[in-house]
């Protein structure tokens, strides 16, 4: 760490059940979720497997960026693409996605803990500001 760029994109935090393989789903995955467009094919997907040319339908684009954000989506996982005669079908894949729900549901857990930590927080600070000011108007009556 001496040349002082070393110290970007180094994980801080390691939990158990992260490794390495599972870190590379992961990542592929919220590359793919990135992209509004393919947040839209998934969408269309998960109402049933359709082609390039129905999956184009509702974007101004082309068919060949369409199949570009396919081949994103079907690198990380997310879809399957088929062979039909001259119909390559895509059907969506949901194993990735359920990885990547139960790695955010990790973290929702975690901040659901700290917000109910901080709610307890507030009402003991409030509780002992209600009782300190109690003890001051007793004073200035005495």
């Amino acid at each position: 760490m001496t040349d002082g760029l070393s110290l970007y994109n180094l994980p801080v935090v390691k939990p158990n059940g992260y490794g390495l393989v599972s870190s590379q789903r992961l990542d592929a995955t919220f590359a793919a979720l990135a992209d509004p467009t393919r947040r839209a094919i998934l969408a269309r997907l998960a109402l049933g497997e359709a082609s390039v040319v129905e999956l184009a339908e509702p974007f101004e684009m082309s068919q060949p960026a369409v199949s570009k954000h396919l081949k994103v989506l079907e690198r990380a996982g997310l879809i399957f693409r088929g062979r039909d005669a001259q119909r390559r079908p895509s059907r969506l894949e949901a194993r990735p996605l359920a990885e990547a729900t139960r790695w955010l549901a990790d973290y929702h857990q975690f901040w659901e803990r700290s917000f109910q930590n901080l709610d307890s927080l507030l009402n003991e600070l409030k509780r002992n500001e209600k009782k300190q000011g109690r003890a001051t108007l007793r004073r200035k009556r005495k």
